[in-house]
């Protein structure tokens, strides 16, 4: 691969959050593969501290971009996996893969500001009842590339990129769960490519049909100007959630968030950190090291462009899914749902669940839930059970 490189001052301000991930936390990755092959950690290669400064790369094809440093990853608490990344279009696109390579595959798709860490209480019961699991990192996230223009991030290309993925490893009869930006990727991939898929499991997310040309929020303006005031919903919620529906499944007391204002507090808020949203969103308080874990790739501002980016990209969904949607509803392999009980966002809506139940054949029949005690990222909050009902659908279908 052709990539040059240029060194950048740290920033001379970071946030409060972002200054903890100077503690020691590494993965060692191996030098860049060709496109088809695939690369893993090695005590052979060097590793660098988690506050090293900046190192921006270079594409063939001129896209820059920053690589986390190795030492952001080590002794991750419950996430003792070996980080793994293929090259895709010039940039390493990272992912975990555990159990036996000629296992069932169980594919793992984390939203934002996530990253493959959020199947860690997943992971282990998958691969103890003998399946092969793998959590991708999209680009911009967790181990992979992180491009730093928030032009090179789009809908269609994380789309790209995921098929690439796919293809790269070999992929089929693949048991996938999406969630959140996750399901908004690899439903449509699904839906375009339905014979990829043995089964689909969805939780809380969609597949969004937007008609062509409507961009459904204005757009934030000035993307790369820091705001050190903006401030969110989130900052509000207590570490342990309380109860946002009533027994009939309707929002206490409003509507739920306002998605144009969270479009802009993660594009420019000083503040805006992965941590933070997960906390929020999580039924359970989450201990320090495991915030920490979530905000490990992201040592500053310069290596968020893409979760920051992340929820603009709604704007680009005019006309980009009905193709995949149709595909979805003509779906008749099985496709679960396992929704949490407490999520205040549109996508842990029981419309959005009853809508994937009611439109797509293969969900006739299956045992639909809301799981207790649940939030938004349902995955750290009842990560086990979650996967013990995937197990479940596998071995009974």
């Amino acid at each position: 691969m052709n990539v040059r490189t240029r060194r950048v001052p740290a920033p001379a301000e970071r946030s409060s959050r972002l200054q903890v991930l100077a503690l020691p936390l590494a993965y060692v990755l191996a030098s860049t593969p060709g496109c088809a092959e695939t690369s893993s950690s090695s005590s052979a290669q060097q590793q660098v501290e988690c506050d090293a400064e900046p190192l921006v790369r270079t594409t063939g094809e001129g896209v820059e971009f920053v690589r986390t440093p190795s030492g952001c990853f080590e002794s991750l608490p419950g996430f003792d996996y070996e980080l793994q990344s293929v090259e895709i279009d010039g940039l390493r696109q990272g992912y975990v893969d555990e159990g036996p390579a000629d296992a069932p595959v169980v594919l793992l798709l984390h939203g934002q500001p996530t990253w493959s860490y959020l199947y860690r209480k997943m992971i282990p019961v998958l691969v103890d009842s003998g399946y092969r699991a793998i959590a991708m990192d999209h680009v911009g996230m967790g181990s992979s590339d992180k491009p730093i223009d928030i032009t090179y991030y789009s809908y269609l290309g994380h789309i790209d990129r995921l098929e690439k993925f796919i293809e790269a490893l070999g992929l089929r009869e693949i048991n996938v769960f999406v969630q959140d930006w996750g399901s908004l990727i690899g439903l449509h991939v699904a839906g375009e490519n339905p014979d990829w898929f043995a089964r689909i499991v969805v939780g809380d997310g969609t597949l969004p049909v937007v008609p062509e040309g409507i961009e459904p929020y204005p757009r934030v303006e000035n993307p790369d100007e820091l705001d050190r005031d903006l401030e969110f919903v989130f900052q509000l919620i207590p570490p342990q959630q309380f109860p946002f529906y009533d027994e009939d499944c309707n929002l206490i007391g409003g509507t739920g968030t306002d998605f144009g204002a969270w479009m802009e507090y993660a594009m420019k808020a000083e503040a805006f950190h992965a941590s933070e949203v997960v906390e929020a969103l999580t039924w359970f308080d989450i201990p320090a090291d495991e915030e920490a874990a979530y905000d490990a790739p992201f040592p500053s501002r310069l290596y968020m462009t893409g979760p920051r980016t992340f929820p603009s990209l709604v704007n680009e969904l005019g006309g980009a899914n009905q193709q995949a949607w149709a595909g979805l509803m003509q779906f008749d392999r099985p496709f679960l749902t396992i929704w949490s009980s407490n999520d205040p966002g549109n996508l842990g809506s029981c419309a959005t669940q009853d809508r994937l139940i009611d439109n797509i054949p293969g969900a006739a029949g299956l045992p639909h839930t809301r799981l207790p005690e649940s939030s938004h990222f349902l995955q750290d909050d009842q990560g086990a059970e979650i996967a013990r009902r995937i197990v479940e659908l596998i071995e009974s279908t």
